[in-house]
């Protein structure tokens, strides 16, 4: 009698097990697919997400190639429904790249064959940003200047700000990278 009281108790604790799991994963399946904004840049295919938390500065590390700019923040990105993710480089062989060193916190940004480029200290923080008050990653340099860092992936990265490259736009940009 015993061992079949253990049995249907093991039993239905097992199954409580499997439902509560199930349960879990559709919600952060669903948690995933919120926010979640795909296009295609060069017919490469890009899903871009806000991150959920702190970016680890380590995923910045490396040359990172631009390989689209969309006009507009990343809000508008993620409410236009054909989002026109357009890049032309006016660069003839060399393209354009950004480069992180997170072990000394310096970056740079290079414009095709820009003969000289001096690196910039930067502090990637989670919290709220100054220019867009919202609570995210963003990377602080110089004198009051931001980069919304909308996520990094081990290929991807998806950075928001105003100007990062000499391309004759106004306004906040939303650009995307690819690990080089």
């Amino acid at each position: 009698m015993k061992k079949v009281f253990y049995l249907l108790l093991s039993f239905i604790v097992l199954q409580s097990c499997v439902v509560s799991t199930a349960a879990n994963a559709v919600k952060t399946v669903a948690k995933v697919s919120y926010g979640v904004v795909k296009g295609t840049v060069k017919a490469v295919s890009w899903t871009v997400s806000k991150a959920k938390g702190k970016i680890s500065e380590d995923k910045l590390n490396g040359s990172w190639k631009l390989v689209g700019i969309y006009n507009g923040s990343f809000k508008d990105y993620n409410n236009d429904k054909q989002a026109n993710v357009a890049y032309n480089s006016n660069c003839n062989e060399e393209i354009d790249v950004m480069e992180f060193k997170s072990k000394k916190s310096k970056f740079k940004t290079i414009h095709c064959d820009s003969q000289k480029v001096n690196w910039e200290k930067y502090k990637l923080e989670f919290g709220k940003n100054p220019l867009t008050k919202e609570k995210e990653n963003y990377i602080s340099y110089g004198s009051k200047k931001y980069i919304s860092v909308i996520d990094v992936t081990n290929k991807t990265m998806a950075l928001e700000g105003n100007n990062l490259y000499s391309y004759n736009t106004s306004g906040t940009q939303l650009y995307l990278f690819e690990k080089k």
